[in-house]
């Protein structure tokens, strides 16, 4: 895969399969204004049928202060009702395309993450923290709802009653809540965020690619249906492993004591 530039992403490769998105708009604080949104779009709608050779993403943001604060409201002052919308509709598609991206998703927020900011973070595979990470969904607040798939995820992460509490009050809460309500998967030193979330992309890239991106999606599908169906998509995800390339590779590794070559086939 081409590394495209852009103006509002920085994007690098710091390991091999392994992509680094970083939200660059550290002058106010990685806000979400409408050509990020286009740019996140341009880059993850792709990625749902054809991946290349990437195995894992990593989204964080610029600078030491902000993951995302969310929408950026100066940009939004003065639009009109049609603008608006149509300026929403482009997150939406943005943030969706990064729930259902093949490839895995990892954000490592690494400082506030506010509206739009948890929302993106929610729309990740996991996410991994900063002690000084901030979190909240503030809306509400501000005459609106969460727009970008916050009453759908945060409910499913930290359970409805506590969803409703943290949307209808907007009231921020700390990495280390996330934690304990299983919203985080981590938490670390500021420092040492982007590094130990990079080691496990690393991970995550290293496994058979086909054999991730099913499991991906058998989890994320099977947990919206009931449990009969889910464990149909799972033997159907499972069935696409058999005559693989990468199915016959993992076991003449494991027999002949040696690392697997995975090739994505």
């Amino acid at each position: 895969m081409t590394t495209p530039s852009y103006e509002t992403l920085r994007l690098s490769r710091p390991a091999e399969h392994v992509l680094l998105v970083e939200l660059n708009r550290p002058q106010v604080r990685n806000a979400l204004n409408t050509r990020m949104g286009e740019e996140l779009r341009s880059l993850f709608v792709p990625l749902r049928f054809t991946p290349g050779d990437l195995r894992c993403i990593v989204i964080t943001g610029a600078g030491d202060k902000a993951f995302c604060a969310g929408g950026d409201l100066k940009e939004r002052n003065g639009m009109s009702d049609e603008t608006w919308r149509l300026q929403h509709s482009v997150f939406e598609e943005a943030f969706y395309a990064v729930m259902d991206s093949a490839v895995p998703v990892i954000a490592a927020v690494n400082g506030a993450a506010f509206g739009g900011g948890t929302e993106l973070a929610l729309m990740c595979d996991f996410i991994h923290a900063a002690d000084t990470a901030r979190f909240a969904l503030t809306e509400t607040t501000l005459g609106i709802m969460p727009g970008g798939g916050g009453t759908q995820t945060l409910p499913r992460a930290v359970g409805e009653r506590r969803a409703k509490e943290l949307i209808l009050t907007g009231q921020p809460f700390s990495a280390q809540d996330a934690l304990a309500w299983g919203m985080v998967n981590a938490i670390h030193p500021q420092a040492e965020l982007l590094s130990r979330v990079l080691a496990v992309a690393e991970k995550v890239a290293a496994s058979a690619p086909l054999s991730v991106r099913q499991a991906k999606k058998a989890i994320h599908h099977g947990m919206q249906v009931d449990i009969t169906t889910g464990l149909m998509l799972e033997v159907q995800a499972y069935e696409r492993m058999i005559t693989t390339e990468d199915r016959y590779e993992g076991i003449r590794a494991f027999n002949e004591k040696r690392k697997p070559r995975f090739q994505g086939r």
